[in-house]
């Protein structure tokens, strides 16, 4: 079968080898593929690997050889699936292989906004401390997390590993998942750890900080939006390392700037790359880093050994994380 790899800019910047995919079909690889380019990309591909690119009604239509999709990402909100299971091609993800490194970013994030670590590692190197008449001073309110309330929207792989690391800080830690039933028997569910599965209601009333770890739906998007914000503590500190399209942006900054949401911290925007125009761009006490939790070299490798073993197992006539 011939094969194509759209994006591989997104997984490796030459540290990485895809010699693991490459090798089992005939296979072309772009650094980087967009909307405008890809079906000269794709071409006469029976096999793609692909990312961030959208793979709609149209797309299977103008691309009748395809048999078969391995989304290098755990999110395949770009892929259309009842439009391809209608064409009859196979899906495939890569679940799990990110969070490890994304529950770290996202408490990087808690960390930082809770401790302000960076902006008072600036005003140090200006000169502010050496100017100082008292031996220690501080720019912005500090928060302890011990005692204080997290609240986690959606309790998959990721969402789980930041409420255990939340519980080793002894925060309360309050989850919504549309099915808590799933956990009953979870041992870090059933002790007294101070884990609770509540309602939103009960997250955006009672929560200290809101941290994102749910997928993009019709049900999530832009679950945080001026009316949300509106019903959460004053001073509510925002996480988001799930998708951009969980947050209106402009609400967002508009909540930041008039101290409703004392801080925030975003891997994720509504369109990637960020545009100039994003509205979070100009908000204050907001941290953006460019959609890089899952990017660790350890992860990485992760991603391309299973996407490997997906399209190995679809070349066989099995199913490895299959979607359709």
């Amino acid at each position: 079968m011939k094969a194509v790899y759209l994006e591989k800019a997104a997984v490796s910047r030459g540290d990485l080898s895809l010699e693991p995919l490459t090798k089992l079909a005939e296979t072309r690889v772009f650094e980087n593929t967009t909307e405008a380019d890809k079906y000269e990309h794709i071409g006469d591909a029976e096999m793609v690997y692909a990312n961030k690119i959208i793979f709609d009604e149209e797309a299977f239509e103008r691309l009748p050889q395809l048999k078969y999709i391995g989304v290098c990402a755990t999110g395949y909100n770009v892929i259309d699936l009842e439009a391809a299971k209608r064409h009859g091609v196979t899906v495939t993800n890569v679940p799990a292989y990110s969070t490890e490194s994304v529950a770290q970013l996202a408490w990087g994030f808690i960390i930082e906004s809770a401790s302000r670590i960076s902006a008072h590692n600036e005003s140090v190197h200006k000169g502010d401390w050496v100017r100082s008449e008292t031996f220690c001073y501080w720019n912005y309110p500090l928060m302890e997390l011990c005692g204080k309330s997290l609240g986690i929207i959606g309790f998959g792989n990721i969402g789980r590993r930041v409420a255990e690391i939340a519980l080793a800080f002894r925060m309360k830690v309050l989850v919504h998942t549309a099915h808590p039933e799933k956990y009953a028997e979870d041992a870090m569910v059933k002790g007294e750890s101070g884990l609770r599965f509540v309602p939103l209601e009960e997250i955006w009333k009672d929560a200290d900080i809101i941290s994102l770890h749910c997928p993009l739906n019709r049900d999530t998007e832009k679950l945080i939006c001026r009316e949300t914000i509106a019903k959460m503590k004053d001073g509510v500190i925002l996480i988001n390392v799930s998708r951009g399209g969980l947050v209106h942006e402009r609400d967002l900054a508009d909540a930041l700037r008039s101290g409703k949401v004392a801080a925030a911290a975003a891997d994720v925007v509504s369109v990637e790359p960020m545009q100039a125009d994003n509205p979070l761009l100009s908000a204050p006490n907001l941290c953006l880093t460019p959609h890089l939790a899952w990017a660790s070299l350890e992860a990485r490798k992760r991603l391309i050994d299973v996407v490997a073993a997906n399209a190995e197992a679809f070349l066989k006539g099995e199913k490895r994380n299959v979607l359709v």
